[in-house]
């Protein structure tokens, strides 16, 4: 295995998913790839288009924040290769299935919220499992 692609979004299902992804990484000694994908907020009222723009770069910004915050964890001494980082600009399971093209493994985190609805995939997760290039693994959730 030489590269794992992993998802993250500053939450703790991918901050779970980050972790193993490491491991794994380290395990494998695979290139590991950490990738967040943004996009612009759309109004929910009336026809969709774009919200009001404080500018793209404001956006971006705080896309950066996210990724590099997720990167800063990672104990990289652990890892055979140094992590590589990436911004994807148009949405999560597009973003997510472009940067696993030609990689040999995709991870990402489960969002469950306890109970039943724990037990489901979330959206993402779902279009991952029947789309990703690449063998998908979905950590989840922490039991309850």
């Amino acid at each position: 295995m030489t590269r794992i692609v992993v998802g993250v979004d500053g939450s703790e299902g991918s901050r779970r998913a980050l972790a193993w992804a490491v491991d794994e990484a380290r395990l494998r000694r695979a290139q590991l790839e950490v990738v967040h994908a943004w996009h612009a907020p759309y109004l929910a009222s009336g026809p969709w288009v774009p919200a009001p723009d404080p500018g793209d770069e404001a956006f971006e910004a705080d896309a950066r924040h996210t990724l590099d915050a997720a990167v800063a964890v990672v104990e990289t001494a652990a890892l055979d290769q140094s992590v590589e980082a990436a911004l994807w600009c148009g949405g999560t399971v597009p973003g997510l299935i472009a940067a696993a093209k030609g990689a040999d493994l995709l991870v990402v985190g489960s969002r469950g919220r306890g109970g039943f609805t724990g037990l489901l995939l979330g959206s993402v997760s779902q279009e991952l499992a029947q789309h990703a290039p690449c063998p998908l693994v979905i950590v989840p959730h922490e039991a309850n």
